[in-house]
């Protein structure tokens, strides 16, 4: 049980992550084949290689929201905690952090809404990650991660209402 989501479609939200899963491995299958065949550089070892990093970040993404959904919560962290002291030294307050980052999963589209902290400096960063792929930092660690394609919240929201969703 998820405050906010209810347990169909949650149950339907991990039968696509099982597609994922389950794709994934019947690709790296599929490549371990084509190089026991010298096959590189064919168009069939390009389009799966390629298709690889859909389907694992499909499914990895779905972990970190997965993990994000069991040990988070709508309810601000602990005043003292690492997250929002990192928020505090990155947006100026926690709250200004929340805005950012409930502004970047109202964004118009399917994909991900991701702060990831960077490395170097330990900041804070929200982006809009397109799909699966496209707008990951190289480098930046996944700090929350939440789903924003529609079959994340269609069976409880409507589409209208990705903002209560995200709320």
């Amino acid at each position: 049980g998820v405050e906010g989501l209810s347990e169909e479609l949650l149950k339907n939200h991990f039968t696509l992550y099982q597609g994922y899963v389950t794709n994934f491995n019947k690709l790296n299958d599929n490549l371990v084949t084509i190089e026991k065949e010298d096959k590189f550089g064919t168009p069939e070892y390009g389009e799966l290689n390629r298709r690889l990093g859909w389907e694992f970040n499909g499914m990895r993404l779905h972990e970190y929201y997965f993990e994000n959904l069991t040990t988070g919560g709508a309810n601000k962290p602990d005043q003292g905690s690492a997250f929002v002291k990192a928020a505090e030294n990155s947006f100026g307050t926690y709250d200004m952090w929340k805005l950012d980052f409930s502004s970047v999963g109202k964004m118009r589209g399917v994909g991900w809404a991701i702060c990831y902290v960077n490395p170097h400096s330990g900041r804070l960063s929200n982006h809009w990650i397109s799909l699966h792929e496209n707008g990951n930092v190289a480098g930046f660690i996944p700090a929350l991660v939440m789903d924003v394609w529609e079959h994340a919240y269609l069976l409880d929201y409507k589409p209208a209402e990705r903002a209560s969703y995200i709320e």
